[in-house]
């Protein structure tokens, strides 16, 4: 049952970075924009390559480095995206808000899966 779960994870941040560079094209095409997409690809999908690398920690304190790794990556991209927002660089605001969404759902489960791990 609990591989499910992992797996459900890898697969929703895998998921995420996918969004993130498919939808590429929601952005205006300006320098700005350009530089924080390219910022926005690399820490998404950092995210969601260092969680591979938590499946195989070697030890406990080596999984919450790695979980806390991944929580800080995709706090990265949540900033970006509110810049990005905030900046007027969206076009296509419907599926740019769904990849907020998923980040913050993100962010939410790292930082409770970060707090259970410290208390076992």
């Amino acid at each position: 049952m609990g591989k499910k779960k992992q797996y459900d994870l890898q697969k929703r941040l895998v998921k995420f970075s996918a969004n993130i560079i498919v939808n590429a094209s929601a952005l205006k095409k300006e320098f700005a924009s350009e530089h924080l997409l390219k910022q926005l690809i690399r820490s998404s999908t950092s995210a969601a390559l260092n969680y591979g690398e938590a499946q195989s920690a070697e030890s406990k304190r080596d999984f919450i480095h790695k979980m806390k790794i991944c929580l800080k990556e995709l706090r990265e991209s949540q900033v970006n995206m509110q810049i990005l927002v905030e900046a007027n660089l969206v076009n296509d605001t419907t599926e740019f808000k769904k990849n907020q969404k998923e980040c913050s759902e993100l962010v939410a489960i790292f930082t409770t899966s970060i707090k259970t791990s410290n208390k076992i």
